[in-house]
């Protein structure tokens, strides 16, 4: 130890080149006791190329290491010599305790073993326990399976194949995989597809026979929809009546005013049974039941094939509708019309249950496109029989038809215009069929009058001919038996016009427009200035031979005059627009060329029976000694037959037609004087027979003035106008000075009739024997006449002018 002292002492002594050595050694020392990498000491050894330095250096540090574990050593060895002092005492401790553990065992051993065994039976018990709760537990499966297979089979035989299918559902998610028997499980694994194709089998047959039912049944609904419609129609034109009614008479009496109570009615429409009224598994309106369609898509939501379903129903139902659009060429369309419109109402009323109550089943797209599909070829099925149709009524009645099936399918949201425009399309084709069938009825009618006035015998047929036209007079019903002014044609005919407003009217309405009457109103007045006023002018060209034939049929114009008044105020009165509204739109009478033409004929064959007593004015003695006090014999027959005339003809003529017939006679008569005194067969005439011819016109204004109490006191003034120009000529002949027919104002005044030329003419006739008034009878010594000489002058300036 002290050797070892000793160098350490020594060694500070040493050379200073120690002292790195000494360093190297300390950064050897901490990087081992730092457990750093020594590397770089070992390459900076061998580098320097002093290995051996380093190999000192750590033999140095193990040295030093080796003291510090021994001392370590020493330290712990003392501490293992006390712990195993410590075990020795501990060892009496175990042994002890290791006695009284045995002895604890051994009784433990006894008290355990019974406990044991008994813990061996429960064990044995549970086990068997379990396996018991096991089978009884597929007990209750199989027992259960067992019974939903039985409601299956019950639900199966009931055809309840909804519960059948739940119960097939119920067994193949709740027990095929849990179902202990593989046997059974491969029996359900087989049956269950069976069963659902088998209900699916079933359900499809029972939605086929209700394919097959449902277009029956819809053709049934078809036409019990349309058919209340038209009742509804019917109700609302028995309300229009009963307005109308009510307007008349309050029109004819403003105080008699009329109340009457609106009966709603109660009964239940099908339009509402139609939206709301079907039970949904009921029978319904005509067995309208939905159930099996229903059902049929039910089970197919059930089994999975919802859409499958609804495509096969979509692809079935329009092939239907398209079998329904065939039109047999063996059957008239006029006698199928109703069944074929009725078959596609029924469908679409089906079709709108369907898509409101099904759920889905059909799409509002898919019903739009088939109500497309099926407008279309109506309107196609229209446009080809409307083209081959020749009679206006059968035209009307599928019309009619159509407008009702209109009315019933727009109820139900379906847009009915595209039918409405074909009817309207073929408007003027009806009313020119409509007007050729009058044409003919009207021609028959006429062909067959016999130009006698009409007898009535009772009161209803005076209402039936009568007043349904209001031609009556007077609102005095007249004693029976009654003879009206007019013949058996003018009802007849009235009845012809009425039913060809009607039958327009009827034509015009439901078809969409609103506002029709103009369009009636233009047809009628073709009616009545095409074809009755000219098969009237025919009639009266051809068949009209006699002053009493004539005189009938200017009767019955003035009677048809007032019944076109009544035509037009029906036309507007159907058309829905107030009669002040009519009366603003009337034009002339429409029947004026055959009034006028009747008129004129017998105007012209009285002329002729007249020209017959005229013909008497040949022994009219022009150059008499004196005038006749009582007038010629011509002018006498003449009154006389006038007289008889107006006796007969104040009966069926109306004043004004009689008036007109009047002064056209008069006005003939008035030219046939004149006529004559101007013709070649009179060379001559003196005062006397002008005096006579006055006393002639005196008569003849007598007999016109006569008329005021048959017509008016202005109308026989009028009348007497007639004979303006006889009466005019032979107050210039009288005057006392025929020079003032020269003065514009006096002429314009009292000879506004006379022609200057046949002044002349005639004034050149007029001699006097007595006072030999012309110049070559009278002497030279005589003085000149003032009467004389102002005609002369009268002459000479009239020949000058001319």
């Amino acid at each position: 130890m002290q050797t070892s002292k000793m160098r350490r002492k020594v060694a500070p002594a040493a050379a200073d080149g120690d002292s790195s050595e000494k360093f190297d050694q300390l950064l050897l020392s901490s990087a081992i006791c730092n457990n750093e990498d020594l590397g770089p000491f070992v390459r900076k050894a061998f580098a320097s190329g002093k290995p051996e330095t380093l190999m000192h250096h750590l033999r140095h540090f193990a040295r030093s290491k080796e003291s510090e574990i021994e001392e370590v050593c020493k330290a712990h060895y003392q501490d293992f010599i006390m712990a195993v002092d410590d075990l020795r005492s501990l060892l009496s401790d175990v042994d002890s305790l290791k006695s009284s553990l045995s002895n604890s065992n051994i009784k433990l051993q006894s008290v355990a073993g019974p406990l044991l065994s008994s813990l061996d039976a429960f064990v044995e018990a549970r086990n068997i326990s379990k396996n018991v709760n096991l089978a009884l537990e597929s007990v209750r499966k199989c027992a259960k399976l067992a019974d939903l297979c039985s409601r299956a089979n019950f639900h199966l035989s009931n055809n309840n194949f909804y519960m059948a299918l739940k119960c097939v559902d119920s067994i193949e998610g709740e027990f095929i995989d849990k179902t202990p028997s593989s046997t059974l499980r491969r029996m359900l694994e087989k049956q269950i597809p069976e069963i659902r194709s088998y209900i699916e089998r079933k359900i499809n047959k029972e939605f086929g026979d209700w394919l097959v039912e449902i277009r029956t049944v819809s053709r049934n609904l078809g036409q019990l929809a349309i058919g209340q419609a038209s009742s509804a129609r019917q109700r609302e034109e028995e309300l229009r009546v009963k307005q109308r009614q009510a307007e008349e008479q309050s029109r004819l009496s403003l105080r008699d005013c009329v109340y009457a109570l609106e009966e709603e009615d109660d009964e239940d429409e099908l339009g509402d049974q139609g939206k709301d009224g079907y039970n949904n598994g009921g029978s319904g309106v005509l067995g309208f039941d939905l159930t099996p369609l229903y059902r049929a898509d039910h089970i197919h939501q059930t089994l999975g094939l919802e859409d499958r379903f609804r495509q096969y129903y979509f692809e079935n139902r329009k092939l239907q509708l398209t079998s329904d659009f065939q039109v047999s060429s063996m059957t008239p369309f006029l006698e199928s019309h109703q069944t074929f419109f009725a078959q596609i109402a029924g469908f679409f009323i089906v079709e709108d249950r369907v898509f409101r109550t099904s759920g889905g089943l059909i799409s509002k797209m898919d019903v739009e496109n088939l109500w497309e599909t099926a407008v279309s070829k109506m309107c196609s099925v229209l446009e080809d029989q409307f083209s081959r149709m020749q009679t206006a009524n059968h035209l009307l009645l599928i019309k009619d038809y159509v407008s009702l099936l209109g009315v019933t399918l727009r109820r139900y949201g379906y847009p009915v215009d595209p039918l409405l425009d074909v009817l309207s399309k073929h408007r003027d084709k009806y009313h020119e069929l409509l007007l050729s069938d009058c044409r003919k009825q009207i021609g028959e009618v006429l062909a067959a009058d016999k130009f006698e006035q009409m007898l009535m015998k009772k009161e209803y047929e005076y209402s039936m001919n009568v007043l349904s036209f209001q031609l009556q007079t007077s609102d005095i019903t007249p004693a029976f038996p009654f003879v009206a002014p007019f013949s058996s044609t003018v009802p007849d005919c009235c009845r012809i016009v009425r039913s060809f407003i009607e039958d327009s009217v009827s034509f015009m309405s439901y078809g969409g427009q609103l506002e029709f009457y103009d369009v009636v109103k233009k047809y009628l007045d073709r009616l009545l200035n095409e074809v009755l006023d000219g098969a009237l002018l025919k009639l009266i060209n051809t068949s009209v031979h006699g002053v009493s034939q004539a005189m009938q049929v200017a009767a019955n114009m003035a009677v048809l005059e007032r019944a076109c008044d009544f035509f037009f105020r029906h036309a507007a009165q159907l058309s829905g627009i107030p009669l002040r509204m009519a009366e603003r739109g009337r034009r002339l009478f429409p029947l004026n060329n055959a009034r006028d033409a009747a008129e004129e004929m017998l105007s012209g064959l009285l002329k002729a029976k007249v020209d017959g007593f005229m013909t008497l004015i040949e022994n009219v003695n022009w150059m008499a000694d004196e005038p006749p006090l009582s007038g010629n014999e011509f002018v006498n027959e003449v009154i006389i037959y006038l007289e008889t005339l107006v006796s007969t003809a104040q009966q069926i003529l109306p004043a004004m037609v009689l008036k007109r017939v009047l002064q056209d006679v008069l006005s003939h008569i008035s030219e046939k004087i004149v006529g004559t005194v101007l013709g070649d067969s009179v060379k001559r005439f003196n005062v006397n027979a002008v005096m006579g011819l006055d006393v002639d016109i005196r008569l003849l204004e007598s007999f016109a003035d006569n008329q005021a109490s048959l017509l008016s006191e202005a109308d026989a003034a009028q009348l007497k106008t007639a004979l303006s120009e006889a009466r005019q000529l032979i107050n210039l002949l009288l005057s006392n000075n025929p020079e003032n027919f020269l003065n514009p104002v006096i002429r314009e005044r009292s000879y506004n009739a006379l022609d200057y030329r046949k002044v002349v003419t005639i004034s050149e006739k007029l001699r006097d024997p007595s006072d030999r008034l012309f110049g070559t009878f009278g002497a030279r010594g005589l003085k000149q006449n003032p009467k004389k000489k102002s005609l002369d002058a009268l002459i000479k300036r009239l020949k000058d002018v001319s």
